[in-house]
């Protein structure tokens, strides 16, 4: 391509920037608008069911009106009880001179033992 005498090319706005400022080539605010009110509401419908999930997890959380707020505390108890329980097994078996590392093992080798068979279930013990 020939240039007029005097000019650099390199002073000419790339190609792709002519075709960037067409109409249509843009979304408008409408369809932006549009596109993060779906995208919210994708987000939303994602977290209602992974709580779902969870309140299916824990132990009493059948039949209960989703507050996220309930599920999240109910949850939280839960943990903590199993983190006592999983101590508690953690002093006896040290009581009857089981090693803290053979305990893990053990334990980990339970739970995925619990986990294969017990579904969702299994998976909610620590």
């Amino acid at each position: 391509m020939s240039t007029p005498t005097g000019t650099n090319p390199s002073s000419y706005p790339p190609s792709s920037s002519l075709n960037h400022d067409k109409a249509g080539s843009r979304l408008s605010d409408q369809q932006k608008k549009k596109n993060h009110i779906l995208s919210e509401a994708k987000r939303r419908e994602a977290i209602r069911a992974e709580f779902d999930r969870l309140a299916a997890l824990v132990p009493g959380m059948g039949g209960q009106g989703r507050s996220e707020a309930v599920v999240l505390q109910a949850t939280v108890e839960f943990m903590r009880e199993q983190v006592g329980k999983k101590e508690e097994l953690k002093v006896e078996a040290t009581r009857a001179g089981i090693s803290e590392e053979e305990f893990e093992r053990c334990y980990s080798l339970a739970q995925a033992k619990r986990s294969i068979g017990g579904g969702e279930e299994g998976r909610a013990g620590i």
